[in-house]
């Protein structure tokens, strides 16, 4: 019996088994993400243009092969472009930036463009998407901005507490408010304005409007949501916003007591001066 030469392909039940090659992985795209927050507000109106990527958020391409995600309360998130192109798009924004910040709070982040993967961010800190859709971008991007002005706000915050805690132990050293009116004042003020900001501009604890118009991206929101703690965040923020409005309207409450008390001896004082001189005649006659 003869041996044929070469391997053949294998007979079952007289038709021929193949065996396809083994299928490799597609390989994986990287993008870089670069997330700025450039002051109190951004003009998006002034920026619209025809041909935009999204207008919810204003989404716009810029020379370099770059896309950037920009937001109302000062926020910019820039993709895929070199550090050089990036640089040059944030100067052209700078005429539309309400109340810029001297230092931007800045964060970058990669991510990883793989279709044959789940989405997710890996032990390496860099996010995971099945391909580079616009709403992907955008979705990320509201992640990174939310992220970033709970950061700044969490610093705000802390330095509230740092002018607070000598305050409250005056109070218990002393019996007394250490302050003025006017300063505790506008220790309120600030907590009023980073409330406002916080839940009226920014919504850090709300669902962005995209996912109404792509449910399919509700699971990978949560997934960064959860991530990056923005809810836990948020809270954590809401609890001590509301430590230091109580604190500062205790005291407050307080100086005003003293304030009263004040001008009620001031009062008595006048009084027993107008006696004394209504008397000083009659005595004098005696």
């Amino acid at each position: 019996m003869n041996s044929g030469e070469g391997s053949a392909p294998s007979v079952v039940g007289g038709a021929r088994q193949l065996h396809p090659p083994p299928v490799e992985p597609a390989a994986a795209e990287t993008l870089q993400a670069r997330a700025l927050l450039l002051g109190e507000r951004i003009d998006t109106r002034a920026l619209e243009r025809d041909g935009s990527l999204g207008t919810a958020p204003l989404t716009l391409d810029f020379p370099g092969g770059g896309i950037a995600v920009l937001f109302r309360y000062g926020a910019v998130v820039l993709f895929g472009a070199p550090c050089a192109a990036m640089d040059d798009f944030v100067g052209r924004l700078a005429p539309s930036v309400v109340g810029a910040f001297p230092a931007p709070e800045q964060d970058e982040v990669l991510l990883v463009i793989r279709p044959d993967s789940d989405q997710h961010v890996d032990a390496a800190g860099n996010i995971v998407l099945r391909e580079r859709s616009t709403e992907r971008l955008q979705l990320v991007a509201d992640i990174l901005a939310k992220s970033l002005v709970l950061s700044r706000y969490e610093v705000r915050i802390n330095d509230l507490f740092d002018r607070i805690e000598p305050l409250a132990a005056a109070l218990r050293e002393k019996g007394r408010a250490g302050t003025a009116g006017k300063v505790l004042l506008r220790h309120i003020g600030d907590v009023l304005l980073m409330q406002q900001k916080m839940v009226g501009r920014v919504g850090t604890s709300e669902t962005p409007e995209l996912l109404w118009e792509h449910p399919e991206l509700d699971r990978l929101y949560m997934r960064l949501a959860d991530e990056y703690e923005l809810r836990d965040r948020d809270r954590a923020l809401d609890r001590k916003l509301d430590i230091v409005s109580n604190t500062v309207e205790t005291l407050l409450g307080l100086v005003q007591t003293r304030s009263s008390m004040r001008v009620e001896w001031y009062i008595v004082a006048l009084i027993v001066a107008e006696l004394l001189l209504s008397l000083y005649p009659l005595l004098l006659r005696r």
